[in-house]
C-alpha cells in the first residue's frame, strides 16, 4: 500500500461520512425542497414522538425555521412514528450501495446519530447531526467524525476501531470499486493512518490528536468544505 493510497483512503473515509448523511436526505426527499405549504405550522401533535419546540431547535441548529419545517414534513412523511431505527438505516444503505454490504457501516452511522443511545434516531437527533455535517464548523464536523470512529464511546480511537470503520467502508463500496483489493490492504492502510494520528505512540488516538491530524491535512480540509450550504 502506498502512502498516496492511504491518504486517499483517510480523506475518503471523512468525505463518506458527509456523503452518507446526504444519502439519507435524498431518501427522505429532503434535498429537493418544495415550497408547498411551508408557511403551515408543524403538526407536532400528530407525531407520537413530539419534537421539541421549534424555537429551541432553531437555536440549537444552523437551520432556519422554514428549513426545519420542510425537514420535519419530509421526516414525518417517511417516518410516521417520528423515529428511525437501525433497520431503516440498513435498508437505506442497501439501496444506495447494492454492489457491497453496507450493513456494518449503516450500524456505525446509526450509532453516531443516536446520541442518547436509545436505539432510535428522532427528528431532533437527525437534525442536530445534519446541522453539524452540513453547516457546522470544521471543529464540529471533526468532533462528529471522531464520535463515529470511537465505536465504544470511551473517548479514544483504537487501531481496531479504526480498522472496523475502514473495513466497513470497503465492504460497503464492494468489489466493483476495489476489484483487485488484497484482503490485507485495509489493515495496511489503517497501520499507516493510525501511526500518523497517534503522535505520542500510546496506542490510542485522542480527540486532540484526531483533530490536529485532520486539520493539517489539505485533502480532508478541502473535503470538509464540499458540502457547505448543500441545503
Amino acid at each position: 500500500a502506498t502512502m498516496w493510497e492511504s491518504e486517499g483512503l483517510q480523506t475518503f473515509g471523512i468525505v463518506l461520512i458527509v456523503c452518507a448523511s446526504l444519502k439519507l436526505l435524498h431518501l427522505l426527499g429532503l434535498i429537493s425542497f418544495s415550497e408547498d405549504s411551508v408557511e403551515d405550522e408543524l403538526e407536532l401533535s400528530a407525531v407520537r414522538h413530539r419534537p421539541e419546540a421549534l424555537e429551541q431547535l432553531e437555536a440549537q441548529t444552523r437551520f432556519s425555521r422554514k428549513e426545519l419545517q420542510i425537514l420535519y414534513r419530509g421526516f414525518k412523511n417517511e417516518c410516521p412514528s417520528g423515529v428511525v431505527n437501525e433497520d431503516t438505516f440498513k435498508e437505506i444503505y442497501a439501496q444506495f450501495f447494492p454492489q457491497g454490504d453496507a450493513s456494518t457501516y449503516a450500524h456505525f452511522l446509526f450509532n453516531a446519530f443516536d446520541t442518547d443511545h436509545n436505539d432510535s434516531v428522532s427528528f431532533e437527533d437527525f437534525v442536530m447531526g445534519l446541522s453539524i455535517l452540513l453547516r457546522g464548523t470544521v471543529q464540529e464536523k471533526l468532533n462528529w467524525a471522531f464520535n463515529l470512529y470511537d465505536i465504544n464511546k470511551d473517548g479514544y480511537i483504537t487501531k481496531e476501531e479504526m480498522f472496523d470503520i475502514i473495513k466497513s467502508i470497503y465492504d460497503m463500496m464492494g468489489k466493483c470499486t476495489y476489484p483487485t483489493l488484497k484482503e490485507e490492504t485495509p489493515r495496511q492502510h489503517v497501520e499507516i493512518f493510525f501511526q500518523k494520528m497517534d503522535k505520542n505512540r500510546d496506542g490510542v488516538v485522542t480527540i486532540d490528536e484526531f483533530i490536529d491530524c485532520c486539520q493539517n491535512d489539505e485533502n480532508i480540509m478541502r473535503s470538509m468544505q464540499l458540502f457547505e450550504n448543500v441545503i
